[in-house]
C-alpha cells in the first residue's frame, strides 16, 4: 500500500480493551529498563538469580545457569577475538540442542547480531540468508554443514561446525554422535576449509579475555529475524533490544502470573521447547521467557519424532506447552500421550496458526488443560496479542492486545473500520521491528505514517478488544464476489469426526470465478467425499462449502508446523497437469 497521502487516517479514541484489563485486574502500562540496557543485563540478572538451577533438558542431559553463563561467555570471547565489531552478523543454524542457546546468547554477549536460521535450508536458501544479511560467522551443527559446502563458494569468513552430542558429557555425547553419524546416517560427507570445531573454539580464547560491550542499548539491533520466504524472497525484520525486551515484560506483565505460584512453592517450572527456537515465537516465549523466568527449558530437536517428544514429557512433566494447532493435534490423537499425567500442565499457549476449536476441546479432554491462544508475527517480536492465561474455555479468538500495545482494525485506506467489522490487523508497540534489513521499500509498505504495522492478517475486534482472526489477505477465496477464509472452513471442517486435519484452498470455477476445495487427511478410512460434502452443507453457508475434496496422506506444513497453501495450491497445479 501506497503510504503517502495518508496524513488523515482516522483512528479510534479509545482503547476499548482496557475495560476488559480493568475487569481481569491486568496492568496495561509496563516498567521498561532505561536505554542503556540491553538483553545481556536480562542475562546477567538471570545468570545471578537462577544461580544453582538447571537451565537447560536436552535428551536427558542438562545445563545449568552457572553453565549457559559459563559457556556463552567464552562463545563471546572467541567471536571477540575474530575482530568482530558492534552490528557484526553471525548466523546460528541449529535445531534445538544445548549449544543453540549456548551460540545464541554467547553472539549477543560479545555485541553481535544475531542471525536465526532454519536449519532445514537449502543451500539456495542458506545464501541467502547469508549473503542478505551480510553475516560474518556461521555457527551450525555437523548434521547441516554440507549445506553450506554446497552453495560452492564462500560465503561467510568463518565457519563453527558442532555435534549433537558435544554438550552430553564426554561418553553419552560419543554414543550419541555415533548413532547420529553411523547408525541413523544423519551427517553427510562434508568438507569446509578453515572451519573450527564448536567445542574446542571454546577453550581456544579464555573466558578472561571477554569484553563486556558498554556501547549496546535498547535502540541497538539484537536478531534479524528473516521472515516472508513463503510468499517471496525472505527479509530480515530488525528485532532491537527494545523489542525483545519489551516483548519479555509485556508477557510477564500479562501472562506472568501463570509462573508465580512456582516461585512460592520453590518448584522449577518446565518450559516445553518443542517448536524450533530459531523461529520468533519459540525464541522468545520459550527460550528467552524461560531464561527470564528462571524456568527449565525442556529443549526437543525433532518436534515430529513423537516417540522422542513424548519420552521427553514423560520424564519432564512440563508446566507450560506453547505450540502450533498441528502439534497440539497430533498429541491429543496420541494413545500414548493420552496415558500420561498430566497434573503438572497449567498452561498451553497456541500461536503461529489459528488453533481450531475441535482441536482445542480433544486437547482439554486429555490433558484437563485450555488452550489459550495468542497472536503474533516476527515482525512484532512476537507476541502482540493474547488471552489471559486463567481463561476458563477455548474462545477461539486471539485475545486482546498485549501491554503497552494499540491494535487498529484497518481498511484498505489506512482507516479503522468500526467495532466487529473485518479489516486488517494492524499493530503499533515497542515491540514492533525497527523495519526490513536494507528493504526501506518493503517497510514503508507495511507501515503506516502513525507507526502501526500491517500485519496482512484480516481480523475483527469485538467490543471489548477481543481480536478474532479470520485469515491471511492473500489466502482469501472469492466466490462470486463473497469472500471466503480458508481458516474458517478449516475450522468447521475439522470437527467432521472422521477429519484428522485439513487444508482450504480457492480453485477456478467457471460460474464463480473461485470455488473452495478441501484437501483432508482421514481420522477414519471410511470416510468419502460424500460424506465431506454432506457435513459441509451441514455446517456452512452455501458460497463457504467446498465444492471439491481431495484425501492426501498429509498436509504439507512448515517446520513449525503451519499448513503451507502455497503448497496446496502448488500440488493443485500438478494434478490439473496431469489432466
Amino acid at each position: 500500500m501506497d503510504n503517502q497521502g495518508q496524513d488523515n487516517l482516522t483512528r479510534r479514541d479509545d482503547k476499548v480493551w482496557l475495560r476488559t484489563y480493568e475487569e481481569l485486574g491486568l496492568t496495561y502500562d509496563i516498567d521498561m529498563p532505561s536505554d542503556d540496557t540491553s538483553l545481556i543485563d536480562i542475562f546477567e540478572q538471570s545468570f545471578t538469580e537462577h544461580k544453582g538451577k538447571t537451565a537447560f533438558v536436552c535428551m536427558g542431559s542438562t545445563l545449568s545457569f552457572e553453565e549457559v553463563d559459563l559457556y556463552s561467555k567464552q562463545v563471546a570471547a572467541y567471536l571477540q577475538s575474530l575482530g568482530l565489531t558492534k552490528g557484526d552478523k553471525v548466523a546460528v543454524m541449529m535445531p534445538n540442542i544445548l549449544q543453540l542457546p549456548v551460540a545464541v546468547i554467547g553472539v549477543l554477549r560479545a555485541g553481535l547480531t544475531l542471525v536465526n536460521v532454519n536449519p532445514l535450508y537449502t543451500s539456495r536458501e542458506l545464501e541467502h540468508q547469508l549473503t542478505d544479511s551480510d553475516a560474518k560467522v556461521l555457527i551450525l551443527v555437523e548434521n547441516f554443514a554440507k549445506t553450506y559446502q554446497d552453495i560452492g563458494h564462500k560465503v561467510v569468513d568463518h565457519v563453527m561446525i558442532t555435534s549433537m552430542g558435544d554438550f552430553m558429557g564426554t561418553l553419552k555425547g560419543f554414543m550419541v554422535n555415533t548413532v547420529v553419524r553411523h547408525v541413523k546416517k544423519m551427517v553427510p560427507d562434508y568438507k569446509i576449509d578453515k572451519s573450527v570445531d564448536f567445542k574446542k573454539a571454546l577453550k581456544k580464547v579464555s573466558v578472561n579475555k571477554y569484553q563486556r560491550p558498554t556501547n549496546i542499548g535498547l535502540d541497538d539491533i539484537a536478531v534479524l529475524q528473516y521472515t516472508g520466504g513463503t510468499t517471496g524472497v525472505a527479509k530480515g525484520a530488525m528485532l532491537t533490544h527494545r523489542n525483545l525486551v519489551a516483548n519479555l515484560v509485556q508477557c510477564n506483565t500479562f501472562l506472568g502470573s501463570a509462573f508465580d505460584e512456582f516461585d512460592h512453592s520453590g518448584e522449577q517450572p518446565v518450559i516445553m521447547t518443542a517448536l524450533p527456537l530459531y523461529h520468533i515465537f519459540s525464541f522468545t516465549v520459550c527460550g528467552m521467557f524461560g531464561l527470564y523466568r528462571g524456568c527449565i527449558g525442556l529443549l526437543v530437536p525433532n518436534p515430529r519424532d513423537l516417540d522422542s517428544l513424548i519420552k521427553a514429557y514423560k520424564e519432564n512433566p512440563p508446566s507450560f506447552f506453547p505450540a502450533v494447532n498441528t502439534l497440539f493435534n497430533a498429541l491429543a490423537n496420541n494413545e500414548e500421550f493420552k496415558s500420561l499425567d498430566h497434573s503438572k500442565l497449567k498452561m498451553s499457549m497456541g500461536g503461529g496458526m489459528a488453533v481450531v476449536s475441535a482441536t482445542a476441546e480433544k486437547w482439554r479432554q486429555v490433558t484437563g488443560n485450555i488452550i489459550s491462544q495468542g497472536y503474533g508475527l516476527s515482525e512484532t517480536a512476537p507476541v502482540a496479542t493474547a488471552n489471559p492465561s486463567n481463561s476458563a474455555t477455548f474462545s477461539g479468538n486471539i485475545g486482546v492486545p498485549m501491554p503497552a500495545t494499540d491494535v487498529a482494525i484497518l481498511d484498505e485506506a489506512g482507516n479503522e473500520v468500526e467495532l466487529g467489522e473485518r479489516g486488517e490487523i494492524s499493530v503499533r508497540g515497542p515491540q514492533v521491528m525497527k523495519g526490513y534489513w536494507q528493504r526501506e521499500d518493503a517497510t514503508a509498505e507495511v507501515m503506516t505514517p502513525d507507526g502501526f504495522f500491517r500485519t496482512g492478517d484480516i481480523g475483527i475486534m469485538d467490543e471489548k478488544g477481543y481480536v478474532t482472526i479470520v485469515d491471511r489477505k492473500k489466502n482469501m477465496i472469492l466466490v462470486s464476489g463473497f469472500n471466503v477464509y480458508p481458516n474458517e472452513v478449516e475450522e468447521v471442517m475439522a470437527g467432521h469426526p472422521k477429519i484428522l486435519e485439513c487444508g482450504v484452498i480457492g480453485v477456478e470455477d467457471d460460474n464463480s470465478g473461485e470455488v473452495p476445495k478441501i484437501f483432508v487427511v482421514c481420522q477414519d478410512p471410511s470416510l468419502t467425499k460424500d460424506d465431506v460434502l454432506a457435513y459441509a452443507k451441514e455446517h456452512l453457508t452455501g458460497y463457504k462449502r467446498p465444492r471439491q475434496v481431495q484425501f492426501i496422506d498429509e498436509l504439507p506444513k512448515s517446520n513449525v508446523g503451519k499448513i503451507l497453501h502455497k503448497d496446496l495450491r502448488t500440488l493443485e497445479e500438478q494434478e490439473n497437469s496431469k489432466a
